[in-house]
């Protein structure tokens, strides 16, 4: 049950995001939120959420602009699939290893596949012989206000 997620709602019933079911209690605890639909059963004093709403509106415009940190997730958003073999991106490569001071960079990392990956293991993809298919860089989102 610690392992289960809660969503919470805004003020105004929009989905914001789901939490763990120890920071949803703890929204409880502070009575940031209410508890808008049950699961069952009870957490000490209050019954499991399911669903929780936040009392006060929370602004979020936050929540539509793209963030342009580079992480293994976005990584793989970017390129959508091997940049060596164009299947299913399944992990990330570190272009220069990191073993060899490479580091997760935009244009240092690139969606691959496992089989890719692995084939390609401690070296660069020219030692490797294989062939990039994509051009790693950042990239440009537009930004919604």
């Amino acid at each position: 049950m610690t392992d289960a997620y809660v969503l919470v709602l805004n003020a105004s019933y929009e989905p914001l995001q789901r939490v763990s079911m120890r920071h949803a209690i703890k929204m409880l605890v502070r009575e940031v939120a209410v508890i808008e639909e049950e699961a069952g059963g009870s957490f000490g004093p209050f019954p499991v959420p399911k669903v929780l709403r936040l009392v006060r509106y929370v602004v979020t415009r936050w929540m539509h602009r793209r963030s342009t940190l580079c992480t293994k997730s976005a990584i793989k958003a970017r390129d959508q699939m091997c940049a060596y073999c164009g299947g299913k991106a399944e992990t990330v490569d570190h272009i220069v290893p990191r073993s060899r001071g490479g580091t997760l960079t935009w244009e240092n990392a690139v969606a691959a596949c496992i089989r890719c990956n692995h084939r390609k293991a401690n070296r660069t993809p020219t030692e490797a012989g294989m062939t990039l298919l994509v051009v790693p860089a950042q990239p440009r989102y537009v930004v919604r206000d």
